[in-house]
């Protein structure tokens, strides 16, 4: 009995300790920001002396004599139990940080984003969680907080690789962590703040926040308070007053081109950029004009980007780093006095600000020489419409891609505050206005104007501003309720009488009337693909523009989008009898498709070895998947695995099994519901409730194929299958399941993406699980409501199952074998992402035209995050920085190569269109190209020759040449 109590004990105590650790909810946080700010310790518990023999003492115990200490507040237990359960860190301290720990690798950087995050808050929210404690003398020394900022990045700055793959993220942390040594400006400042508090103890607050927490926001805090107190200070604290505001605007000066040369003359060695900067602090002055000054202040930052490791003391590549920053800073105030008057003018200023995105770590250096060419000054006279419409292009898309580059390094943390701090959502677009990316945007939106007043190009959306910065991705016209989405857009209901504007495209989208974004995904996602199948019209658009449009939320819109790029967003009640004619019944009765199943083979109730069936067994046995990866191993074996299977026959057969608890058949269940459904429709029911109806029907129906049994006899043959096409037992061998309906990559319709995969399963339960899973992923909402506008015979649906092993790829994507909104028929845009499943999905995605004998880039990776497939089975996630390019030329040749022979022989072998295009998915392992899918690319053949699209689209001449010294 005692063993049994003992037993249940510490099963107590046990459970005790896991309801301690779990995480606290955001409800929760939410409440202890609160109560945080009324707190006037805020998170902190009480003053204390933190000893370096690892004790802590009183205030007014010091250290023993020996024995070095720092003195500062240590952490409420509610506070470090936030840094233990939900990696939150509030309040940080510093001085008290680990320097390892506070650089967080493993959780990329989190912990000191936190900070960056926090100190941004701060400064939006009047101290944020530190309302009040922000006055909590003693709390912070900012003596100590800058100490231990320059150890920081003595540490952190020596690994070259280190630096070279977190240049971004290192160089925005400068900006916010305290390193700049207690210089003889800072120490007067912090003097004279203390002397008047001790004469005027009411000063007492502002002196702890300058002394704990200084920034530029003091000068105004010290005037105001200056102001406020005037009738209370004597002439003497008067002119301390005015020495300390002196003090701070000294502190806080523009760049100090002399102090700026001590500092370069400072640091050991002879490099190129040294010798650069000593030139510059002697040829140039605050005074020099911006079109002189900033050509050279971007040749500085990205010279000082790519020599700063031959540096070898991490304290001199600090000092490095900071004149950096000085430059930058230079940079953004001249930017605005650039104010060109001609063409050539605006050119080079847009030059030389994208070069210096790269200088600052908005682009990676291999990025910006790739694009460099396209938009470099033009030494001649005339520049054709063609030339200048690349030139804009290229630029829209680094103004983006810096975008994205804070979007990717600091999307995590930001996310996981927003969810208990809305505050937290405005720091990415915070970080991207304090940059270079903010007068390039305006710039470009210049360029912009100018192009299409001289092209004829002409938007008409809502009558906002900057209108040039909206270009068209997919053509086609909408009419419906325009939603914007600033927020999250993958937990929005979409309706597909309505048209969305969002930050990024959703991963999982249903059917929408029309879409524009901000991000624009990739042009090859699933996401993209659909939209330009189905003639949804698609438009990517600014960060400004978004935020103009919100006024417009709920009302009704006309959209169009031409397929050179025009687009048309206006009130419904302002379109022409032209564009109100395109919605009449007999202008817009869809042709809805119907797919053929009187060919389909339903007997067919074996597993099939892949190599037995090819391109002619789709809709016949298989879907088009494995019939076409069946065709692809027939011409290119040794770059497409084995495979097995599962036909529409067996999924036909299952559903003839009597569906538990409703007295009929899997199959009678189904039928019954669509007919049911119909009497509905002929009855008057409204369509929304007929819809609703039909998902309860089609839920109960896959929770109902999730539970089903398999037939022994089909258990039995795949376990045989797998030993005689795999070589292994199943269990052994990680697999993918692919759903591969009849209603997909069809030549109208492509689903791509619309049902399920699963990804490296290797468990026979999980394997036998995943296929009934597959089966009923069909009859999810998603993929019904797709079918369901688009496809007459929706009921027909046919799952098979492609089972092949899996590649553990190092990346992967999609190749569309034609140019797509630029190039050519004969070339190709590949789109890649690091890992498994790269690109589909709407990653930011390295994407590329490649033509004969060039590639061209059109959008680097900006995806942190991917997945591989270790033999173990599941996936695992890796982060990753983006210093190198994802293809390299060897694969680029490849790539080539099998878009060629799929060209010739697909057609041959097939009989099918010469001149069609394919889209198809691939890997690369070790350089070796894998082929998993081909599938034919479909566009929408209506909305590419639409009469309205059409009409709208600019009459131009390419070939027609502007003067280079033409007034803006």
């Amino acid at each position: 009995m005692p063993k049994v109590l003992l037993v249940l004990f510490i099963a107590v105590l046990l459970n005790a300790f896991t309801v301690k650790a779990q995480e606290y909810t955001s409800a929760s946080i939410k409440q202890t920001i609160q109560d945080f700010k009324k707190d006037p310790r805020g998170p902190y518990l009480r003053i204390r002396w933190f000893c370096e023999d690892g004790t802590m003492r009183e205030p007014k115990d010091p250290c023993p004599e020996g024995v070095d200490g720092i003195q500062h507040a240590s952490y409420k237990p509610l506070t470090e139990n936030l840094a233990e359960r939900n990696h939150l860190f509030f309040g940080e301290i510093l001085a008290a940080a680990d320097k390892n720990k506070f650089w967080d690798a493993a959780q990329e950087q989190s912990r000191l984003k936190q900070y960056q995050l926090n100190k941004y808050l701060q400064s939006v929210d009047n101290g944020w969680i530190l309302e009040k404690a922000q006055f909590y003398r003693g709390a912070i020394q900012s003596e100590d907080e800058e100490a231990w900022g320059i150890e920081f990045y003595e540490w952190l700055l020596k690994d070259d690789a280190r630096l070279e793959k977190n240049y971004y993220v290192i160089r925005q942390s400068l900006k916010d962590i305290p390193h700049s040594g207690d210089d003889n400006i800072a120490q007067r400042m912090r003097s004279e703040s203390k002397v008047i508090a001790e004469e005027f103890p009411k000063f007492m607050d502002v002196r702890v926040k300058i002394h704990g927490q200084p920034e530029v926001s003091d000068l105004a805090l010290v005037q105001n308070f200056r102001q406020e107190y005037s009738d209370e200070l004597t002439p003497e604290l008067k002119e301390q007053f005015d020495a300390l505001v002196a003090t701070l605007n000294e502190y806080y000066a523009p760049i100090n081109l002399e102090r700026l040369k001590n500092q370069v003359a400072s640091i050991n060695g002879d490099f190129d950029v040294k010798q650069q900067l000593l030139k510059f602090t002697t040829d140039f002055d605050n005074n020099t004009p911006a079109y002189d000054i900033i050509p050279e202040i971007s040749d500085l930052l990205c010279n000082i980007r790519t020599q700063v490791t031959q540096v070898k003391k991490a304290s001199e590549r600090l000092t490095l780093l900071d004149v950096s920053l000085k430059l930058e800073e230079m940079l953004l105030k001249k930017a605005a006095d650039w104010e060109p008057e001609d063409l050539r003018d605006l050119l080079d200023k847009n030059y030389y600000l994208s070069y210096a995105t790269a200088g600052t770590g908005l682009l990676e250096v291999w990025e910006w020489e790739e694009v460099a060419s396209v938009i470099a000054p033009i030494n001649y006279t005339t520049v054709s419409l063609a030339e200048l419409n690349s030139i804009l292009n290229t630029s829209r898309s680094i103004v983006q891609w810096s975008a994205a580059m804070a979007k990717a390094n600091y999307d995590a943390v930001v996310e996981k505050y927003a969810e208990f701090e809305p505050l937290a959502s405005g720091f990415i677009d915070d970080r991207v206005r304090s940059s270079v990316a903010l007068p390039l945007g305006k710039t470009v939106s210049e360029l912009g104007d100018f192009i299409s007043n001289k092209s004829n190009l002409e938007n008409d959306v809502m009558q906002i501003d900057e209108q040039s910065a909206i270009h068209g991705l997919n053509p086609g016209y909408a009419l419906g309720e325009l939603v914007v989405v600033s927020g999250n857009p993958d937990a929005v209901e979409v309706s597909n009488k309505k048209i969305y504007i969002f930050k990024r495209p959703p991963s999982d989208l249903k059917p929408v009337a029309g879409i524009a974004t901000v991000d624009e995904g990739n042009l090859v996602s699933h996401v993209q693909l659909l939209a330009r199948n189905l003639g949804i019209p698609n438009a990517a658009l600014s960060d400004k523009n978004l935020e103009d449009l919100q006024e417009f939320n709920g009302e009704e819109v006309f959209y169009a989008v031409s397929n050179k790029g025009t687009v048309i967003l206006k009130p419904a009640d302002e379109m022409t009898s032209e564009e109100k004619a395109l919605f009449s019944s007999e202008e817009r009765k869809q042709t809805k498709i119907a797919v053929p199943i009187e060919k389909i083979q339903l007997d067919q109730k074996s597993i099939l070895n892949m190599r037995d069936i090819d391109a002619s067994a789709s809709g016949i046995l298989s879907g088009p998947k494995a019939a076409n990866l069946g065709q692809l191993k027939k011409m290119f074996p040794d770059h497409v695995v084995e495979g097995l299977v599962i036909p529409f026959g067996i999924f036909r057969d299952h559903m003839n099994l009597p569906m538990p608890g409703q007295g009929k058949s899997y199959w009678e269940f189904l039928t019954e519901m669509f007919e049911t459904a119909e009497a509905k429709r002929q009855a008057g029911t409204p369509d929304a409730q007929v819809v609703d109806y039909q998902l309860a029907k089609l839920a109960t129906l896959r929770d109902a194929i999730n539970a089903m049994q398999l037939k022994p006899a089909f258990v039995s043959e795949l376990r045989n299958s797998f030993a005689s096409i795999f070589g292994k037992p199943i269990g052994q061998a990680p697999v993918f399941l692919r759903s591969d309906t009849n209603m997909e990559d069809l030549k109208e319709f492509t689903g791509a993406g619309l049902n399920l995969t699963l990804f490296n399963v290797v468990e026979e339960q999980k394997i036998l699980d995943g296929i009934k899973k597959v089966w009923a992923s069909p009859y999810t909402e998603r993929s019904f409501k797709w079918r369901q506008v688009y496809l007459s015979n929706p009921e027909n649906v046919f799952p098979s199952i492609l089972v092949i092993p899996s590649v553990d790829v190092d990346y992967s994507g999609v190749m569309i074998t034609k140019g797509i909104n630029e190039g050519t028929d004969e070339d190709l845009t590949v789109a890649f992402s690091r890992g498994a499943g790269g690109a589909v999905d709407g990653q930011a995605a390295e994407t590329r035209l490649v033509t004969a004998n060039m590639t061209k880039l059109l959008a680097p990776a900006r995806q942190p995050d991917y997945i591989r497939l270790p033999v173990s089975g599941g996936t695992k996630g890796y982060s990753t920085s983006f210093e190198a390019s994802i293809l390299n030329e060897k694969n680029i040749q490849s790539l080539r190569e099998v878009a060629e022979e799929i060209r010739s022989k697909i057609p041959e072998e097939t009989n099918s269109d010469p001149k069609a295009a394919y889209d198809v998915e691939l890997g690369f392992q070790d350089d070796k190209l894998w082929l998993f899918q081909i599938r034919p690319f479909v566009e929408n053949k209506n909305a590419l020759s639409n009469g309205y699209l059409d009409s709208i689209s600019p009459k131009t001449n390419p070939d027609e040449y502007i003067e280079m010294d033409s007034k803006l």
